[in-house]
This record gives structure tokens, C-alpha cells and sequence, in this order.
């Protein structure tokens, strides 16, 4: 049950960022482009074409491509230290919700 939440907000938020990513091609305040490329990332775990495409774009846009790994990189980083959940041996303790322990009040 878990997997089709996950795998839903995914669509949800892939077709969300293409979407504004189509009405920005057409509004001068929203990156169009950049919308559509996230999307795209976003989606191409899911769908095969998302991936092929953004594959194309890597190979005609090598500069687009580095800044698309580096953005993914920094995305994971984030992610990571947004969702990490590590116990008493790990960076985190738990028992201060997330805050460091070594922070005085």
C-alpha cells in the first residue's frame, strides 16, 4: 500500500511540474523549460519514454545534462537529510526530534 502512495505522488508531482512547465513556455515569470525538465526526471522513474527522452536531451544538450546530474545530486543530498532517520549510534537522536544534540537553549 505503502509503494502506490509513493508511486502516485510521483505522477502526481512529475505531471504537475510539466504542466506548469507548459504554461510557463507562454509566461515570461516561470521557466517553462526547467519545469518540463524536472518533470521529466521526476517521471522518468516511472515511464520508460520519460527516460528515453531525457536521454536524448543529455546526448544534443551535454551542458543541460551535467547541470541536471548536479541537481539530482543536490536533490538526493536533501532528501537524505530531510527523511534520514538514524538511531543512537547515527548523527541524530531521535529522542530530540531531529534536533542536534549539542545545540544549548
Amino acid at each position: 500500500m505503502k509503494t502506490a502512495f509513493k508511486r502516485a505522488g510521483v505522477l502526481i508531482l512529475g505531471w504537475a511540474f510539466v504542466l506548469v512547465g507548459i504554461v510557463g513556455l507562454f509566461l515570461p515569470v516561470l521557466q517553462g523549460v526547467l519545469f518540463i525538465l524536472i518533470g521529466l526526471f521526476i517521471l522518468s522513474s516511472e515511464y520508460i519514454w520519460a527516460h528515453h527522452l531525457l536521454e536524448k536531451i543529455r546526448g544534443r544538450f551535454p551542458r543541460v545534462a551535467s547541470q541536471l546530474d548536479h541537481a539530482k545530486d543536490k536533490g538526493a543530498h536533501w532528501l537524505h537529510r530531510i527523511f534520514r532517520r538514524e538511531g543512537p549510534h547515527g548523527g541524530e537522536d531521535q529522542s530530540k526530534g531531529g534536533q542536534d544534540s549539542s545545540r544549548r537553549d
